[in-house]
């Protein structure tokens, strides 16, 4: 069964490209009113000026640098001030950072465990009680197929994302007689500045999917009536998240290591 949102409201974070972006056109062609969250201004009132012109929705857009202290708390009574009550809750914002940890600079990696980590809980912890409330939407928070095995050169953030879905999945458990669907998202190597960030593509592992695949792979767990905890986009991905799980755990951090160092 395919999903209505007519009528509701999507808060999408990290929304102003990429998976972000993509979750905010699904969401739309759905009938879902949105409220679009990330740094750069610019890029999100086009976005949203494309949306409300092809699909007639509610967009709001609000420029935020979620990696700060709180951000959760203010982005909720911001939203609360202008009468806005969030049904769906889209937890995309998150960066990556690539090398030795002994090489990485501390302030970069402690906005990276801000922004992938505390931003993400605080504003889940936030918006939950209304998405409960609610009960007409849903809860997603992006992970990675880093999830699932430590990955030297990438440590900070498949540390963070592992949090991420073992935190996701704690919370699907928690709220599972509510009605609200929690889902962690797990893409692999994604076409989306992603890696421009990261500085080049040599930390990709695998046929990298489109934003359009692993954004529908999200909602079609949501569809579900009994959405899982989370889910890997793409087969291949999965099948390799699976082998990740059984193998000896000092295998999968020498196999993850070959994968992504170049130095």
């Amino acid at each position: 069964m395919t999903m209505t949102y007519q009528g509701t409201t999507a808060l999408i974070t990290g929304a102003s490209s990429g998976l972000g972006a993509e979750f905010a056109g699904q969401f739309a062609a759905r009938g879902s009113n949105l409220v679009l969250v990330a740094r750069r201004a610019d890029r999100m009132e086009e976005l949203a000026r494309d949306l409300r012109s092809r699909h007639g929705v509610t967009v709001t857009v609000l420029p935020l640098d979620l990696g700060q202290a709180g951000a959760g708390r203010e982005l909720f009574n911001e939203l609360a001030g202008r009468g806005i009550a969030v049904d769906t809750l889209i937890n995309n914002a998150g960066f990556a950072t690539h090398g030795p940890l002994v090489e990485e600079d501390p302030e970069t990696i402690a906005s990276e465990i801000s922004l992938n980590v505390a931003a993400l809980v605080d504003i889940t912890r936030a918006f939950l009680p209304g998405l409960l409330a609610s009960g007409k939407g849903s809860l997603v928070n992006v992970a990675s197929t880093a999830a699932f095995q430590p990955i030297p050169g990438m440590a900070v953030y498949g540390a963070t994302k592992a949090f991420v879905l073992s935190f996701t999945e704690a919370v699907a458990h928690e709220t599972k007689n509510s009605g609200l669907s929690v889902l962690a998202l797990c893409p692999g190597a994604t076409s989306t500045e992603f890696f421009e960030v990261l500085g080049g593509e040599s930390a990709a592992v695998g046929k990298m999917q489109t934003p359009a695949q692993v954004v529908g792979t999200a909602l079609k767990a949501l569809d579900r009536k009994d959405t899982p905890g989370s889910v890997v986009s793409g087969w291949v991905n999965r099948v390799t998240a699976g082998f990740a799980q059984r193998m000896p755990r000092a295998v999968t951090v020498a196999i993850a290591a070959r994968a992504v160092q170049d130095w």
